[in-house]
């Protein structure tokens, strides 16, 4: 899943775009590097980030994916929003799917949306609001209380009528820096809840400040935790570099199928 912001204020400049043409092109970047699924966002989800009217992420996000559906047919379209009206105008204009921060809870609407479309929901581990999330990483048993969150987030899912639902742990969101590891390490656990796991530790802190560097200089940061993440049971890794993502995963599953031949 490449990672293609239309904003002016997310963390890593080089997933910005402030036109449509850079977006487009883009795009094909991605996709010609291997990307399957291009997820695009018009509300920027980091601390401090400003607020953004509903209005405003559907001009950001709407136009482009029409064009970017228009040109790449064959390529899966993720609308990265916990909102639900932005997200029905989002399908209306080819997104394939729902990429929800908040997990239903900002707007429990969103849940109606994926349902009444037959649209794919990405459910994400978060507390609070991107404005008050980090405010909120005191958790009785960190694996425990998010396997609980899932299980009550993927039910309510189910109920409303959601049939495919892929979860996210939140790298970033709600977590301290310690606590994103211990989340990575343990990320095999959330196998009990039978859904496929997406990962998204591209350039976040979680790799730029135990190195002491930047989101710019953390791609190989990003690299070696994605394998990480592979090893650990991630079917999906959201990336702003897909290149390098697409690498990874060829050679992981290298290992596996040597690995699987060496049982045989």
């Amino acid at each position: 899943m490449g990672i293609l912001n239309a904003t002016p204020d997310s963390f890593y400049g080089d997933s910005r775009v402030n036109n449509l043409e850079a977006a487009l092109n883009k795009a094909e970047q991605m996709i010609n590097e291997g990307a399957s699924i291009i997820d695009i966002g018009g509300y920027s989800s980091r601390p401090g980030a400003a607020e953004v009217s509903e209005k405003e992420e559907i001009k950001r996000t709407a136009d482009l994916i029409a064009k970017i559906k228009s040109t790449h047919p064959e390529t899966l379209i993720s609308i990265d929003t916990f909102r639900s009206k932005v997200a029905q105008e989002a399908i209306n204009n080819g997104a394939d799917l729902i990429n929800d921060i908040s997990g239903g809870q900002l707007d429990p609407k969103i849940f109606d949306i994926a349902a009444q479309n037959k649209c794919p929901y990405i459910l994400m581990h978060m507390r609070g609001t991107p404005e008050t999330m980090m405010e909120m990483c005191q958790y009785d048993h960190l694996i425990n209380d998010i396997i609980l969150y899932f299980s009550k987030q993927v039910r309510k899912a189910q109920n409303a009528g959601i049939m495919d639902i892929i979860i996210d742990p939140g790298f970033g969101f709600s977590k301290t820096l310690e606590q994103n590891y211990e989340l990575l390490d343990q990320m095999n656990l959330l196998g009990v809840i039978g859904k496929p796991i997406l990962a998204g530790v591209s350039r976040k802190s979680m790799i730029y400040r135990t190195l002491n560097s930047s989101p710019e200089e953390s791609l190989n940061g990003t690299t070696a935790l994605n394998m990480v993440a592979l090893q650990k049971g991630a079917r999906i890794l959201r990336v702003h570099d897909v290149k390098a993502a697409s690498e990874a995963i060829i050679l992981h599953q290298k290992l596996r199928a040597n690995h699987e031949d060496a049982k045989t």
